[in-house]
């Protein structure tokens, strides 16, 4: 079977192309606000392609970098709170060890919530509402989408029940009659659910942690993760996986330019919400 490469850059271009010419049609300039806490090298490269790729669609994006520390953090978010010219609040993650992460995210007016993550837009996602869904996981739903994989009464195994991507994926699916069994670290006989899936999403932060053995012939596999081996970025699949699957996320490539695009668009809906007459 000939495994489908996923072209994610491809795929996301389009989708920033849509924002760009909603932008460039309705005249209008929504702004971003990026929080990025402390000097993580690897956050600094992600806020900054974070930026390159939001204004190559037209939105402006302001970066704020502060010192690890709490009730600093707390005055900004609440001063962007307030700034009627900031559309879209992005606290950059992770947090340093010190600082409370949920709490963080609590502290932003979920109509700026453009990562999709406050709880009130996690619930809101759970009862069908999509106008902020999390960005990682709608990019992986409009992956599939584009690629015009059958999602009504798919069987789906989500690995990884993390609050950024594992839950409101499951959300996300279900709205679109999905079976989805999400599997963790509690999970008896995973390997059985993963092989009787139509399509296996992996996101547990383990390198080549998902195998050929756990999958079906003809299944899809998206690959979530990020993991640094040997000075290369791979995934959490291995790469026996594209002797079975036939499509697959490559990483990199894949899910991440899906999820930076996502954030645009949601940048751009949280000004259309925010200036609604």
């Amino acid at each position: 079977m000939t495994c489908k490469i996923v072209d994610g850059n491809a795929i996301a271009d389009r989708f920033l192309a849509q924002t760009k010419k909603y932008i460039e049609e309705h005249k209008i300039r929504p702004k971003l606000a990026t929080v990025l806490v402390g000097s993580d090298p690897a956050s600094e490269t992600y806020v900054n392609i974070k930026k390159k790729t939001c204004e190559s669609a037209g939105i402006s994006v302001d970066i704020y970098k502060i010192e690890p520390n709490a009730k600093k953090l707390e005055e900004l978010i609440g001063k962007l709170n307030k700034d009627q010219d900031a559309n879209g609040i992005l606290v950059q993650l992770p947090l340093p060890k010190d600082i409370n992460t949920q709490k963080t995210i609590e502290m932003i007016d979920p109509l700026k919530d453009v990562d999709g993550i406050h709880p009130i837009n996690l619930g809101r996602l759970a009862y069908g509402d999509e106008s902020a869904p999390a960005c990682t996981p709608y990019g992986i739903v409009k992956i599939l989408e584009e690629e015009n994989i059958e999602l009504s009464g798919a069987n789906v195994a989500i690995i990884g029940r993390g609050v950024h991507v594992g839950k409101p994926l499951y959300s996300l699916l279900y709205n679109r009659n999905c079976t989805v069994t999400m599997c963790h670290t509690k999970t008896k006989n995973s390997d059985r659910i993963t092989r009787e899936a139509d399509i296996v999403i992996v996101a547990v932060g383990k390198p080549n942690y998902l195998n050929a053995d756990m999958i079906k012939d003809g299944a899809v596999v998206i690959d979530v993760g990020i993991n640094k081996v040997g000075g290369k970025l791979v995934g959490d699949a291995d790469p026996s996986v594209i002797q079975k699957a036939s499509v697959l996320t490559p990483v990199p490539g894949g899910v991440g330019p899906m999820t930076v695009a996502m954030l645009a668009q949601n940048t751009l809906n949280a000004y259309i919400r925010q200036n609604e007459k």
